[in-house]
């Protein structure tokens, strides 16, 4: 027995015969949308002057896994900041740019 499998594309619009499925992105989030020609051009044609002016993302643009640095003794950065004259708040985070200080003066 032979069988025949038809996969019609129906245009997520208006329901109408569709040509072409379109792929595109916003926000991070992908998405897909079934079109008849016309449909497809008009929603190109609407995002041209957006993507003729935004910069194109490729693999090597994409966000590199940040490894972070070990665990601080807050109290040490604390103390040695008051030893040497650098404004910390008492409690809290500590900027980026202290803790760095420090590190280096263990060093």
């Amino acid at each position: 027995m032979a069988t025949r499998t038809v996969i019609e594309l129906i245009d997520d619009l208006d329901g109408s015969e569709a040509t072409e499925t379109v792929r595109f992105a916003l926000d991070g989030i992908e998405y897909e949308i079934d079109l008849a020609d016309q449909k497809a051009r008009e929603l190109r044609s609407e995002l041209e002057r957006f993507v003729e002016a935004a910069r194109r993302e490729s693999a090597r643009d994409a966000p590199t896994v940040r490894r972070l640095p070990p665990a601080v003794d807050t109290k040490a950065v604390r103390a040695w900041a008051a030893e040497n004259g650098v404004e910390v708040n008492p409690r809290g985070r500590i900027r980026e740019d202290v803790v760095q200080t420090y590190l280096a003066s263990l060093s």
